[in-house]
Order: C-alpha cells, then structure tokens, then sequence
C-alpha cells in the first residue's frame, strides 16, 4: 500500500462521526416532512429502569411548532409501508416537547428490544402547508440502559454491553504474553535468519491489533460514561485492525505465492524461505489493495457509524468482504495441495499443513461466524462475531509464531541433511567443520 493511499484512510478515518446514545443534532420540520418523521437514533433496552432524558435549548419555539419526539418499539420493516399520519399514530410513546428537559422512563422488557426515535411537529404530514422559516431545534438525547446496580446510567445498548470488559481481558492476555515472550522473540528477531521476515510481519500485525484493542478499551471506557466516547480514537482503533489484516493478507499471499514460484527452479536449498518476485507481490498487493477497499467503503456504507469493531455488518461491502475471504481461503488450499501432494519431505509437509491450519482459521473464522450468529438473538449476534473474530485471528498468529519459532529455531541448530532441513547449512560446510 502506497504512502500516499495510507494517509488518505487516515483522514478519512479520522474525519469520521461516530454517534454514540448520547445524540446532539438538529430537529427540523422540513427534514421530518421528508422522512414523514425525522429519524433520529436507536437503541436496545432492557431489563428494568431504562431511560430516556430529552433536553432542548429552546423549549418556546418547541411549543409554537407543536414538536414532538415519538418513539416505536421494535417496528423498523413496519414502519415504512405506513401513511404519514398512521406512521405518527403507531408510536407507542409521544413525548410533547413543551420543556427544556423531559424525562421518560420505559416499560420493563423481558428480552432486549430495540426502540427508535424519531422526531414530528405539526407541519410534518401537512404536504402542502408552507413551513415557516423557523430556526432549527437544538437537541441533546441520552438513552440509558439499568448498570449491576439498578440504577439507569449505562450508555451501552444491549447489543454493546459486554464488549468493554472483552477488550480488558484481552488487554490483560496480551499484557501477560507480552511480559512472558517479549525477550526471547526480541532475540530471535536480533538473530535473525530464514524466518526473519515473517516474525517481523507477525509481530507488527500483532503489535496493530494490540493498539486496536487499547483504543477500543479507552473509547468504550469513556463512552460508558458519557455516551459518545472519544469517536476519534474509536476511528483509530478500526484503522489499526484494518491495517493488520492486511498486513496478515499480504504475508500470507506473499508466501504461497512465492512457494509455488520457487518450486519451479532448480535450486531447492530454501523453498521455505519469503520468495519474493514481481509475481507474489503483484498478488499480495492486489489482494490487499481489494480487502482495504472492501473494509473502506464496509465502514461507511451504515448510515450510522458505529464506534466499535466493524466485523457484524451486513451491508454488501461486508458480504463482499466475507466472500473475498471464502475465495482466498479456496485459493490457499488449492495452492497448499498442490505443494504438500507432491512433497516428498515429511518434515517441509508437517510445515506446510500447520502454516494451512493459521491460514484457513485466519481467513475462514469471519465467515464462519458470521453463519453462526444467525441462531443467537439479535442482541447477540454483532459480539458473536466480533469477539469471536478477535480471538480466532489472535489464536492465528499464535499458532504461525510457534511454526516459524520452532521450525526456525531448529533448522539453525540441525546437523542434518539439508534434502530433508532445507534452511539449515550446506553439507559442504558442516563436512568441512567437523
């Protein structure tokens, strides 16, 4: 990916609105007129004591304009076949924007339901009636789900809850690994050798997706309190765990691409080794020029951005993205066949088929999931996906680090033959040593 290429996603990263349940705009008769109800924001509820604070800057003009906030439960599909004034008349709760600040509390729900918001006054079903050139209203609304103490201060709809204290424990895990493994990784990448490269793609890709986590953590730590988070840092955490899956895309591609290159010249010495031609690196740009695209134009295809990992949308971006995966996934395998079937080397099979396993957990775990989620709850089904994608990719590189560790590790220190250890030295120079 070209510099240039990389500092247009950053600004287009961060000059991005993530809206958070705690939502600032503008109300307007003749956006409500269009929309026959200005939409305004969703949220799940549940349990006991949830809440709804609405909060205006001008509470007169309210009035003269007849404002009202309406609020529907679970009726998304219905809505849209509705008449105007039918569309007003379903809305199980209409809250007249007569005061500054109105509080409204909601029904006790015995499985998480999604409520949505939207805004009218009286000029909304009146098609012909001229608006007056009336300022826009100016709006705060908070939305509250119960916290463990019953009381109505948690900001998370229930489809969110749970995802800040994952991002901590995943913390914790990388802290731990990092404390335990930092030293002899630092001296293998110091060393360096035939598996030089990828370690230092592996850990980079690992090293991105650790800062992901930790702008998550921060983000959703202060949007527990306020609602809308640091959207900024929100951004930057999807930016880093798109630039590690590319990373981890172009690796991958890179290798069995040049693997199979490499098989047709008459040197065998390092087939293991990152072969590098104009070739594999027309693939492995390729390929990850197509997932950024995919993973771009996935983050902005919502209408309303979400701040926390992109991994359950189901826009066409996101299914594009899912078979882009699936065909990947299907090229490695045939790639990988054709070398291991025709792999006489036991010990460069056993390589090949556990480098397939971090390869197709990598790339199949998102559609996989994504299958999956569908018997879970709706209020489910977005952290199925997204925990179960963090950890299936982290358990990826794991499983890669101990392969090429291990096979690095013992292919320097092997007396063998270098027909079956193809990374170690020449028996040339081991006759001539000893």
């Amino acid at each position: 990916m070209s510099g240039s290429f990389a500092t247009l996603v950053v600004a287009a990263l961060l000059g991005s609105e993530a809206l958070g349940k705690s939502v600032t705009g503008l109300l307007g008769s003749e956006a409500a007129r269009r929309q026959k109800g200005q939409f305004i924001t969703k949220f799940m509820y549940q349990g006991d004591n949830g809440l709804l604070v609405c909060r205006l800057d001008n509470s007169a003009l309210a009035t003269e304009k007849g404002s009202r906030l309406l609020l529907y439960q679970d009726m998304d599909a219905d809505l849209d076949n509705l008449s105007c004034t039918e569309r007003l008349a379903k809305a199980q709760f209409t809250i007249y924007l007569s005061e500054e600040e109105y509080n409204q509390s909601i029904p006790r729900q015995s499985y998480p339901t999604t409520w949505q918001a939207l805004y009218a006054d009286r000029y909304t079903c009146q098609e012909n009636a001229v608006i007056p050139h009336h300022a826009d209203l100016s709006f705060t609304l908070l939305m509250f789900n119960a916290d463990s103490a019953g009381n109505p201060l948690e900001h998370f709809s229930a489809e969110e809850a749970g995802l800040h204290s994952f991002y901590f424990l995943l913390l914790l895990a990388y802290f731990i690994a990092c404390c335990i493994y930092f030293r002899p990784l630092h001296q293998a990448l110091r060393k360096g050798g035939p598996m030089h490269t990828v370690l230092k793609v592996l850990t980079t890709a690992l090293a991105l997706q650790g800062c992901s986590a930790l702008c998550n953590y921060i983000h959703l730590a202060r949007y527990s309190r306020d609602g809308t988070g640091i959207p900024l840092i929100g951004s930057l955490a999807e930016f880093w765990d798109m630039v590690s899956q590319v990373s981890m895309l172009y690796m991958m591609l890179s290798l069995c691409v040049g693997w199979t290159l490499s098989r047709g010249r008459k040197p065998q010495s390092r087939p293991l080794q990152w072969e590098q031609s104009r070739a594999s690196t027309a693939v492995a740009v390729g390929g990850g020029v197509v997932q950024a695209a995919l993973l771009l134009w996935e983050q902005y295809s919502e209408s309303e951005s979400q701040h926390h990992s992109y991994h359950a949308q189901q826009s066409l971006p996101g299914l594009l993205l899912i078979a882009l995966k699936v065909g990947l996934a299907l090229l490695l395998a045939s790639v990988l066949y054709q070398i291991v079937s025709t792999e006489r080397s036991t010990l460069k099979r056993d390589f090949y088929l556990c480098f397939s396993k971090g390869c197709f957990l990598w790339f199949l775990c998102h559609p996989v999931l994504f299958l999956l989620s569908a018997i879970f709850n709706e209020h489910q089904r977005e952290k199925v996906v997204t925990i179960g994608v963090t950890l299936c990719q982290s358990i990826s590189m794991v499983i890669l680090y101990q392969l090429f560790l291990s096979r690095s590790l013992y292919w320097e220190v092997s007396s063998l033959s270098s027909v079956s250890l193809p990374l170690t030295m020449s028996q040339t120079n081991h006759r001539g040593r000893y």
